[in-house]
């Protein structure tokens, strides 16, 4: 696989769905990610490292200046837990769990994450704005309600499926009620 292909694209796929998440300074973002898929595989059965770091570092690389926190899910097998920087874990009041993932559990995100953040640390849940799924690895606990769903500019990353997701508050009031402007859907 090319990495400067592979950077290239998750750089073009992410900044789509931020603009139209309407993600703010603050928030958090989530990612789960099948290194596996990507590669052309099975969930799971053929992690990279060099794609989780690939992905994750160019995710960063543009969360980070627009103050946006990452939250990268792990696998199954660590009940898909999530890396964190401690600070934003302190911040949000997120319960820390005890875990070092590897590669097999926890995922190459989640490896990746722990490498390049500053202090990273394990959370249980994170109640994030929005949300990139590369490989069908199923972010929708994460993210908060209302979700909504995107369609990104570039539906596959390598041999991965791509979704995302965007949230916007809960519509109240019935019939009688008037609503702002959709940040999301613009309307």
């Amino acid at each position: 696989m090319n990495l400067k292909e592979l950077e290239k694209q998750t750089r073009v796929i992410l900044l789509d769905v931020l603009e139209r998440s309407a993600i703010k300074k603050g928030q958090v973002f989530v990612l789960g990610l099948s290194s596996s898929e990507v590669a052309g595989g099975i969930i799971g059965k053929n992690s990279s490292l060099e794609i989780g770091e690939t992905i994750v570092k160019t995710i960063l690389d543009e969360l980070s200046p627009r103050g946006i926190h990452l939250a990268v899910q792990g696998c199954e097998h660590l009940n898909r837990a999530l890396v964190v920087e401690h600070q934003v874990a302190e911040d949000k009041n997120l319960e820390i769990v005890s875990v070092i993932p590897n590669l097999h559990a926890g995922g190459s995100g989640q490896v990746a994450a722990f490498k390049l953040m500053t202090d990273p640390v394990e959370v249980e849940e994170v109640v994030a704005h929005a949300g990139l799924d590369i490989g069908d690895t199923s972010i929708g606990m994460h993210v908060k309600r209302v979700q909504v769903p995107l369609i990104p500019v570039q539906r596959e990353l390598g041999g991965a499926h791509v979704t995302a997701l965007a949230s916007r508050p809960k519509l109240i009031g019935g019939a009688r009620a008037t609503y702002s402007t959709d940040a999301i859907r613009k309307n």
